[in-house]
């Protein structure tokens, strides 16, 4: 499975009931500390700012429906990998 899924990718958390659809990358979470996934939960989508999920690649059990990927998004791919890797080094 690819660490970073494309915007729209439905996915079950582990130890988790409802699904949640990928709506962002890279979020600096309350504590701080960078998570790779902004998520809300679906089928409702965002309804307030403070109901959506900060959660990293490990955490994702199962991939319900993969988000719509292109060339685009490829590149757009490759962006993120090389911001959460330069992300990480600082943060050891």
């Amino acid at each position: 499975m690819e660490k970073y899924l494309p915007i729209g990718t439905v996915v079950l958390l582990k130890n988790a009931k409802k699904n949640v659809m990928i709506i962002g990358y890279a979020i600096k979470g309350e504590n701080g500390k960078i998570y790779d996934y902004l998520g809300c939960l679906y089928p409702t989508g965002v309804i307030s700012i403070n109901e959506n999920l900060v959660f990293n690649h490990e955490r994702i059990d199962k991939i319900i429906d993969l988000g719509y990927s292109d060339e685009e998004w490829k590149e757009f791919e490759k962006y993120v990998k090389g911001a959460m890797s330069k992300i990480e080094s600082e943060n050891k």
